[in-house]
């Protein structure tokens, strides 16, 4: 598969650095999906283990790329913000936030200990 539907020579040179993270995320998840399934078939204990390791080394890729995406294109940091660490209904998210209500501390699944309105 072409990673490029307009001509290279038309796109500027962050949109090419664009293609290469969207790309690399793409791979990563993909080799997630095959460590996760390779484990889980695995009759092999140290084997399954390994494969696991190498499973969670990919999703450790997968966020480093998604974390590069989100710093350079405001769209990600704006969905990712919505949608992530929160224990509400993942459907009723974006709902919330067109509302203008945000889910409880609960819902965001804060971390805080309950301290972090202290001033």
């Amino acid at each position: 598969m072409d990673q490029y539907h307009e001509p290279t020579e038309d796109l500027e040179t962050s949109d090419r650095e664009m293609v290469r993270a969207l790309m690399s995320l793409k791979e990563e998840v993909e080799a997630v999906n095959w460590y996760q399934q390779r484990a889980s078939a695995s009759e092999d204990e140290e084997l399954a283990e390994v494969l696991a390791h190498n499973r969670d080394e990919e999703i450790e890729h997968a966020c480093m790329a998604i974390e590069w995406l989100r710093r350079n294109m405001p769209a990600w940091d704006e969905e990712l913000r919505t949608y992530l660490f929160t224990d509400a209904p993942i459907t009723q998210l974006e709902e919330l936030e067109e509302e203008g209500e945000e889910p409880s501390d609960g819902d965001r699944g804060g971390s805080d200990l309950g301290i972090g309105g202290l001033s």
